[in-house]
């Protein structure tokens, strides 16, 4: 279904902001919306905060207020996007049962984006990191159904599986090992440029959503992991974030921004199947072609490019589909669960120096691994339960992870 945002007559920006009374959406019923309309939400909250953060530190950064004040045009319009979503999120939903959705949405955005992803280095981060997220998944899986009698799968359908991934304490590395490659926006797919702003957006905004949670959360396990697996979104965002084309301009960033938020809001729109949130997505594309258009014409103005020389085309790459990707993830973790990083590389764990800096980054803060807040809610839920809380569609994959008796803190962590 082809589309190109730059043959869209714009309307002007001003016109779109939103009344008091058009602000407030009426939420979706967390007992019977797809998981998917709740992973698109999350995905377009996290899309507006990046599109809000980056629209201020270009403004900081320039001393033109005529055009500071075109950004701020533009942000009050991707401020007002920004809370209209996030009340889609119904009052009834607890902070966990959240969190579960955020985790589903890193599984599978990640695996969507790997699958047509062509450069291999690219793919190989994306990959990476979605064992971590997996795994993620697992741990708050437990955690809600120990301390809230909720299972998981009645949250995300039958479309992800829950069972562990590269364990948590695992993925604790030193930061000098979590910068990748920078990418070049002149030469790489458009696909690539579209990937790596996604998902940079969407792992920022569950890393926001963890720091500002853990001091809210109602139990000290609950708070204790909250903490741990921000830090390991801290380490997918600098992963991510790196890969991003460090030479592009301010007002090239700002025109594929705006272009990154188009090309959701219409694969949201394609993909969507609840019809109140379907016009959320079409309203806000019609916004975000106006954000687009005054992008490129201040591109155009101020350092004298086309919109092509950033954007060749500009019709989208096919669209961005939620659909489930249990095979896929299954073959990842079982050919590349026990992969670590060193600098810009990544390496199995057997492969890495003793004294390298993941070996001594782990035992300064994870040390014999019993006090680490992912090993031991597992621990917990097992002397309650005697076996944890899974949703597989066969065992996993990985030997060592499938005794669901006994929770493994050794694969990918020691040789």
């Amino acid at each position: 279904m082809s589309f190109n945002p730059f043959n869209e007559k714009p309307e002007k920006c001003e016109d779109r902001y939103l009344n008091w009374s058009k602000l407030y959406p009426v939420s979706y019923d967390k007992n019977d919306i797809d998981p998917y309309t709740k992973v698109r939400c999350i995905l377009m909250n996290g899309t507006e905060f990046e599109a809000v953060n980056f629209s201020h530190r270009f403004f900081r950064a320039c001393p033109n207020n005529d055009v500071r004040r075109t950004l701020s045009v533009m942000r009050r319009s991707e401020q007002q996007q920004q809370k209209l979503i996030a009340c889609l999120k119904p009052i009834n939903e607890t902070v966990l049962e959240t969190t579960i959705s955020y985790e589903q949405l890193a599984v599978d955005l990640t695996v969507a984006l790997a699958k047509r992803e062509k450069d291999p280095y690219v793919k190989h981060a994306l990959d990476f990191a979605l064992l971590e997220d997996f795994d993620h998944l697992y741990r708050f899986s437990n955690l809600l159904e120990m301390e809230q009698g909720i299972h998981a799968e009645k949250l995300i359908g039958n479309y992800t599986e829950i069972t562990p991934g590269r364990p948590t304490i695992s993925e604790h590395r030193h930061p000098l090992d979590g910068v990748y490659r920078p990418g070049n926006n002149h030469t790489c797919d458009l696909a690539t440029k579209l990937n790596v702003n996604i998902i940079t957006a969407a792992e920022q905004q569950t890393m926001n959503y963890y720091m500002n949670q853990a001091g809210f959360y109602t139990s000290d396990l609950g708070r204790e992991l909250y903490q741990e697996i921000a830090m390991i979104e801290e380490q997918h965002v600098t992963g991510y974030g790196s890969l991003l084309d460090v030479n592009a301009t301010w007002y090239e960033n700002l025109l594929m921004h705006e272009y990154t938020e188009c090309y959701l809001y219409y694969s949201c729109y394609v993909g969507e199947s609840d019809p109140h949130v379907k016009k959320v997505w079409e309203d806000f594309l019609i916004t975000e072609i106006s954000h687009l258009h005054m992008a490129k014409d201040l591109l155009k103005q101020y350092e004298n490019k086309e919109w092509q020389q950033v954007i060749p085309g500009g019709e989208f790459p096919d669209l961005l589909a939620f659909s489930s990707q249990k095979e896929y993830i299954r073959n990842v973790l079982a050919n590349t669960v026990w992969e670590t990083t060193e600098r810009e590389d990544y390496k199995n764990v057997s492969d890495v120096n003793n004294g390298a800096d993941f070996f001594v980054y782990q035992g300064n803060i994870c040390g014999d691994g019993e006090n680490v807040p992912s090993h031991e809610v597992i621990e917990r839920y097992l002397a309650k339960n005697k076996t944890d809380y899974r949703q597989e569609s066969s065992p996993n994959p990985v030997p060592e992870l499938a005794d669901r008796k006994h929770d493994n803190t050794t694969v990918g962590r020691q040789k």
